[in-house]
This record gives C-alpha cells, structure tokens and sequence, in this order.
C-alpha cells in the first residue's frame, strides 16, 4: 500500500516506494515519447511547439513536462459549475466529486487480462483485489436516475413498463466558447425529441423492451440524418487505432474498428462534428503501459492525461466545450481510473464504459454510456452459435460457473454451490460434467444465467445469456444496466439485490411462467440490439452505443 503524508515509514519503505515511483514515470515517459514521434508534425513551428506544450491557464502558458512531473497535476481548466437548470430541464451531470488522493489513486482497482478456459467459459486470473478506495455504502441496484431535458425514456407508450424518476438538482455544463452550426443542429434534434410522435405500431421496434419507443425512434432517425463525427487520427499504434475483437474486452476493439471505417457519420471537417471521437484502447494501454508487480496505474493515467493536453493544445476543439463533445469507448476494468488525473475529461467527456459502477464517483448516469461488454470467441464469425434450447428443453432452473474473485461470487457458492439439483452454481465445471455437457451448452439448456458482478460491477455473462436465449439474473449493486437511456431491462431480465442472494431460488420459483416465458420472449426480441456485424445494420449494437452517445450529447444542449 502507498504511503500517505501523515503516516511514518521505515528507510527502507520509503526507498521501496520512490523506486515504484521512479518506475511508473518512467514507463509513462517512455511510452508517450512513442506517442509522440508517432504523432503527425504541427505545420509550423509555433504549431509545433504548442504541439509539446501544455494549455494556457489565466492568461500564460504553462509547459508541460511530457513525462512525470504532470503526475499529480490537475487538468487545464476549471471544472462545469453546478446550478440548477431552467428550460426544457437540462441533463443532471450529477456528482461534483473530488478527485481521489493522489496516494490511492492508482492502486490497480482489479485484475486485467483475460483467460479462457477449457470448458468454454470465459474468465481473469486469479489475482489479489488490491483496489485502493473502499466501495462506498452499496446504493440501491437502480438508483433514481438523473433529471434529463428530455422526455425520459421510463414511459412507454403502452404505460406498462413506467419505471418512477424523481427530479434530481441537475448540473449544468458551461456554455461553448463559440457556437457551431453543429450547435444548432444539436438544438433541433432535442426539440424534434422533445416533441416526438407517439409510436405504436413500428413493425421493427417492440415496444415493450424500450423506456420510452417513441423518443427512441425519433432520436435514433435524427442520429441517422445529422450525425457528424471525428476522428482524432493522433497516436501510434498498439494504444491508438489499434482496435482488439477477441476475448472480453472486444466491445471497445468492435466500436473503434466500425467508427474509423464508418463512411456515413465520420467526417473529414472537424468544424461540421457534433462528437469527437479519441480512438484509444484501454486494454492496450493496460497491455503496454502496467508494470506488472508495481500494483499501480499510474503510468496509464500519466499518459492519458498528457495525451488531452496534447490534444487540447494542438486542436481547438476541447477547448471550445472543455470536452463535453468528446467521448471514448473503454472496456477494461480500469478505464474509469485512468481519466483521474485530467478534471475535464473525468468530468466532462462522454464516458462508454463497460464498469459502470454509480458507487465509485466517476460514471456519471444520464451523461455517460454503459457499455455492454461482449465476449468474442472467433472475431471473424461474430455471430456464431447465437441461439439456444427452446423454453420446453431448458431443464435447467439456474446455471453460473466461473472464479470466485469480487464480493458476490463467494456467496454465491457458500448457499448454492452443489448443494441443489436445481441451481448449477459451480466455482468451475468439472471435467465429470463438460464431458456431458460444455458451459455454452449449459446457458443454452438453462432458464436463468446467474449473471454475479466480479471484480468489478460488469460482466460479459449478461450479453452471453441474451446470445443463448437465456434470462439474465443481474447480481450486482450499483451497476447501471447496458442502453439504460433506452432499453426497459424489466422485460427481459431479472434484478436479484446481492443482500438477496440466499433466497435467489425462491425469487426465480415465485415468478410465474407466464412471465418467465414473456421475459425469454423478449431477450429474443431483443438479442439484435446486441450483436456485433461486420459491416453494421440498423439498430445493432454498434448503432446502439453510438445512439446513447449521441442522445447524451444532445441532452446537454441548453434551450433558452
């Protein structure tokens, strides 16, 4: 553990701790110099030398050290300041949280890469959970959602799948230093949405899987007719434009593929962009950057950071809204950690993240995307034995099989680890088993997929059940549900708080099967919103996220 200021140290762990220090920058320094000769020359010299300096703060400029010394710097400008909305209600950017203390601040939250085991399931090594901050008190799964501009989504047409949002004191972003066209457009669209027609009958939306199908289908047509996006093209290969579609982070490797090949929403002309896109990787920047044994991710969080003051200083377009029009795609555990040290990009930017966890201060709900992280085992056959048993042949009540790492798993398996033949609850299939029956084959012959949070909040088993037509069971507090912007998750799965884990038999048993058979139904229904094509149709996953994207960006628009 680091030490802090107030608390003494021998000699010899203060050393120890100066040299994990010394190796941190280092790694950082080393990989940003890369960065650095990688990166397109500036056109002049001014251009060139603004290219290696930092932002200007109160009216001087201010260098940056390209290496360490920026490690416990703050970002180049202010954060938004929060006050209530007037108007149309303005999206709740809620939180104002403090950074964390530089001393915990880059603990390694929680393991990395992923391995595949035998028995087709999916998992990260064993590994001591060394996260420096301590969980705050669990908040309800679903906490009450953010006040938003919009017409919420919790409505939907038919009145059956209300979920309640009370107003929450929304904050506000800071207006632009200048306007845009793409301003204006932005406007349009959340006054077109605002006033959308009632949708009923659209023969390529069931209405009962959406909050509100009205908003959604006049938001996601507005996308497809305005939408401009662009594309940093800054940054070397393997942590830029690197993309990764195998394994369990392959939902930010997908996106990014897609996005830069995208010829219908990507534009050359940064001044027509509604949305920037910085096309980097965390599980690269894991993969290249960590140090292993160092427990820290310092390093990332350097080079993150001195990658935006780059940008900031090379471009004017963060500068223009303090990257409120910015976003990145990340599905490692870690990405939320690694914007701590640049306020703006924590505070401000679009956050796609897969650890979409409300607890930890820096998922924003109603601002940031949850990212639905999908595991890929044969990246040129994506679609690959999606389907299952149909509901007669699933014989199975409850399946989960995997590691026991993260707060639920274990007891998970202390109340139903092969103590009913009902709940296949295993740590690891046996061999006496997958010789029978493999695990893709269990989720395919099960009614429910016990889908625990593990290190982190997320799980790739959530989408795997909807892959195999099973019923997702989401155990896991604290967690925003992937599409929660658009999607109504009552209909097609199950929410078990982790307090209720010990009765998890009862509640599956006390739902009726009418009802069980109306929520496999729907993960049918909606199984198309979650697949990944190589060449994107309407409404699947790649258009999803985009989409949620996209609707935050126009719910932070101000309407005077």
């Amino acid at each position: 553990m680091p030490h802090h200021a107030n608390s003494p140290h021998p000699p010899a762990a203060r050393s120890f701790l100066s040299r994990r220090r010394v190796v941190a920058v280092c790694a950082a320094a080393a990989a940003f110099a890369l960065f650095l000769a990688a990166a397109p020359v500036a056109e002049d010299p001014s251009r060139q030398r603004a290219y290696l300096m930092g932002p200007f703060r109160g009216g001087s400029r201010e260098e940056t050290v390209v290496a360490g010394s920026l490690a416990g710097a703050s970002s180049s400008s202010p954060s938004p300041a929060e006050s209530p909305l007037s108007c149309l209600g303005e999206i709740n950017l809620s939180g104002g949280i403090e950074p964390t203390p530089a001393p915990s601040m880059f603990l390694v939250p929680s393991p990395s890469p992923a391995e595949n085991f035998d028995d087709g399931s999916m998992e990260e090594p064993e590994r001591p959970e060394i996260k420096g901050n301590p969980p705050k008190d669990p908040a309800p799964f679903l906490q009450e959602p953010i006040s938003t501009g919009l017409p919420t989504m919790s409505s939907d047409v038919n009145g059956e799948h209300d979920i309640d949002r009370k107003p929450v004191l929304p904050l506000r972003p800071e207006a632009p230093l200048w306007s845009t066209a793409a301003d204006e457009e932005l406007i349009y669209a959340k006054k077109e949405i605002t006033n959308a027609p009632l949708t009923s009958d659209d023969p390529d939306l069931y209405a009962p899987l959406f909050r509100n199908v009205s908003i959604f289908k006049r938001s996601y047509e507005l996308m497809e007719k305005l939408l401009k996006v662009f594309v940093y093209h800054d940054g070397a290969k393997p942590i830029f434009h690197s993309p990764e579609l195998k394994g369990i982070y392959a939902s930010e490797g997908w996106f990014m593929k897609l996005m830069e090949a995208n010829q219908n929403f990507v534009v050359r002309d940064p001044n027509r962009a509604h949305l920037f896109y910085l096309p980097y990787s965390s599980r690269q920047l894991e993969h290249n950057l960590y140090v292993p044994g160092s427990n820290t991710i310092e390093p990332l969080s350097i080079f993150v950071k001195n990658y935006i003051d780059m940008i900031s200083a090379k471009y004017p377009y963060w500068n223009r809204t303090k990257g409120a029009d910015h976003f990145f795609v990340a599905c490692h555990d870690w990405g939320p950690y690694t914007t701590k040290l640049h306020d703006e990009l924590r505070k401000n930017t679009i956050k796609a993240l897969c650890n979409a966890d409300l607890s930890e201060g820096i998922f924003i709900r109603g601002k940031d995307v949850s990212l639905p992280e999908t595991f890929l085992r044969a990246p040129r056959r994506p679609l690959r034995d999606i389907g299952g048993r149909p509901v007669a042949q699933r014989t199975i009540l409850a399946f989960f099989a995997g590691q026991m790492h993260g707060r639920v798993r274990p007891v998970l398996l202390k109340y139903w680890g092969d103590k009913d033949a009902d709940m296949r609850i295993y740590s690891r299939l046996p061999h006496r088993i997958t010789r029978r029956r493999n695990y893709v084959q269990h989720m395919k012959s099960s009614k429910y997929c016990i889908c625990p949070m593990g290190y982190e909040v997320n799980s790739p088993r959530i989408v795997e059940a909807i892959y195999y037509d099973c019923v997702p069971v989401i155990i896991a507090d604290n967690f925003v549900l992937p599409f929660d912007d658009s999607l109504n998750w009552s209909a097609f799965s199950v929410v078990v708080p982790e307090k209720d884990v010990p009765k998890l038999k009862e509640i599956l048993l006390a739902i009726p099967e009418s009802r069980y058979i109306t929520l496999q139904s729907n993960v049918k229904r909606v199984q198309r919103h979650f697949l990944w094509h190589p060449n994107p149709i309407k409404y699947d996953i790649f258009h999803m996220i985009l989409h949620s994207v996209w609707f935050s960006r126009v719910n932070q628009m101000q309407i005077n």
